[in-house]
Parts: structure tokens; C-alpha cells; sequence
């Protein structure tokens, strides 16, 4: 053993020293609470989102029901714009007041407003039949007419609206669909002929009359063998012709019956008439 007490083949203990680096780097293990915080965080803005979508669905349909029961008022107020019957203006009034009334047991409902809708469009469509053309004639009070057209009588039982009758004609002033009618009655002639009962229009479109509707028939007179308890009676017969045609302002209607000599007079026995069924 060497001085100091150390061994002479130097296999003393050495010290351990341990350098510390300071900037080395550490792996940060996640911690699993904040992992679960995040997901119910995106569960809580998924649900908030949802709620947004629904209430959106739920707005778009209350709008749309609140559209629905306005609409029917909105109908009414353009109507209520056009009328000028003192019924209709009192109803109105009324109407507008029940809109604007505070007072719950006031308040208009939806029936109320087609209720009232329907009142309107009656009151204007029984206006519309006051103010349609029509015509109504009665006879022939004579027989006699230039190229068989029928001359009739326009007083007495008759009426002319909105419409002119000259020569046997009616002239047209609107345009619209007429319902026309005429019926004839005619005395059998001794020799049999071709009966022809035509309703005949004029326009300007045309140079010439367009037959509208024509019945014919071949009627001949028979003689019957008087008695003491028989009277020599008339062969009659009778044509009836009626239908619906577009007509325009300026048309001329009219009726034709060959050898209007033959036609028995009187005002229940031949008539013609047309009025406006629709513009």
C-alpha cells in the first residue's frame, strides 16, 4: 500500500459525475380530462346548431301558415277597392274594423274573410247579369220583309239592353258568347215546298251572311173532308232553333224564313231573342 493510503495498482474508487442538459426537450403525455372536455364541448355546439336548423324549419312554417290566412284577406282588400255598392262598401267598413279591433272576441277569422269573398264575388257577378246585353222581339206584326228576313215588333212584351235593332237586325256592342233563340210557326201551303228557317250573322270579317243554325223540312197542306161536327182546320208547323256563338262588336244577327207569306202572325207563335252568357 503506497502512501496516502491509496493501492499501488491505482483500482481505488473513482467519483460519478452527472451533467444535467437543460434544454433538452420532454414528450408532454395528454392528459385524458382535457381530451373528454373537448368532446362534450363539439357534443354541446352539435346540439346548438341542431336547435338553430329546427327553429328555422319551425319560423318558415309559421310564416308560410300566417301567408296562408292573409292571402284571403289580401284578395278581399283588392276587391274591396273595386266596389261601389252602398252593401258592399257598409260590409267593408265593417270588415276593415273587425281587422283592426283589439278586442279578442272581435277579431276576424279566416272563414269570415271567404265568407266575405264569397259575398263579394255574388254581388258583383249579380251585377254583371244587370248590366249584360240581351233582347228579347215578339212577332211579325207583318209578313212582309226584304230577302225573307223577319221583321219584328219591339214593343209590348219586348226588351232591348245594350244592344240595337234596325230592319230586322240586331247589332252587337260587346264582344262575348250570346246564347241565341228563335222559333217560327208557319201555315202549310197547298203545293208541298222546302220549308228553310235559318238564324243568319253579318260581320265585317266577311262579304257575305254565314248561316249560325237552319232546320228544314218539306210540309205540304192536306185537305180534310168537312163535317157537320168538323171545321177546316190549318196545317201548321213550328221550328225552334237555339245555341251559343262568340260574337264581336258590329255583328249583325238575323232570321230568315223562306216565303215569309206563309208565316202564321202573332207575337206568342215567333220570337227571337240572344243574351250574353260570358265575355
Amino acid at each position: 500500500m503506497g502512501p496516502g493510503g491509496m493501492s499501488e495498482t491505482g483500482d481505488g474508487a473513482q467519483p460519478q459525475v452527472f451533467v444535467v442538459d437543460s434544454q433538452a426537450s420532454y414528450l408532454h403525455v395528454p392528459v385524458q380530462r382535457r381530451t373528454k372536455w373537448a368532446w362534450d364541448g363539439q357534443k354541446f355546439l352539435l346540439l346548438l346548431v341542431g336547435l338553430t336548423v329546427i327553429g328555422l324549419f319551425v319560423e318558415g312554417f309559421l310564416i308560410n301558415n300566417l301567408y296562408q290566412r292573409t292571402r284571403g284577406f289580401s284578395s278581399c282588400n283588392h276587391l274591396c277597392k273595386n266596389m261601389s255598392g252602398p252593401s258592399l262598401s257598409s260590409q267593408q267598413g265593417t270588415l276593415q274594423g273587425r281587422v283592426g279591433s283589439k278586442d279578442p272576441s272581435n277579431v276576424l277569422g279566416e272563414n269570415d274573410i271567404m265568407q266575405w269573398i264569397k259575398n263579394a264575388e255574388a254581388s258583383i257577378q249579380h251585377e254583371w247579369f244587370q248590366k249584360r246585353p240581351f233582347a228579347h222581339l215578339l212577332g211579325p206584326s207583318h209578313v212582309s220583309g226584304e230577302d225573307d228576313v223577319v221583321q219584328w215588333v219591339t214593343d209590348g212584351e219586348t226588351g232591348i239592353k245594350n244592344m240595337q235593332y234596325k230592319e230586322g237586325r240586331l247589332k252587337i256592342q260587346e264582344d262575348g258568347h250570346y246564347y241565341l233563340y228563335s222559333k217560327v210557326q208557319l201555315i202549310g201551303v197547298e203545293e208541298c215546298k222546302l220549308i228553310q228557317h235559318k238564324v243568319m250573322k253579318n260581320t265585317s270579317a266577311y262579304g257575305m251572311s254565314i248561316d249560325l243554325m237552319q232546320s228544314k223540312s218539306n210540309r205540304c197542306w192536306i185537305p180534310k173532308q168537312q163535317s157537320a161536327k168538323t171545321t177546316q182546320k190549318e196545317e201548321l208547323w213550328s221550328s225552334f232553333l237555339a245555341g251559343i256563338f262568340h260574337l264581336h262588336n258590329g255583328d249583325e244577327i238575323f232570321v230568315t224564313v223562306e216565303k215569309t207569306e206563309n208565316l202564321r202572325p202573332g207575337p206568342t207563335e215567333n220570337f227571337m231573342g240572344a243574351f250574353m252568357v260570358s265575355p
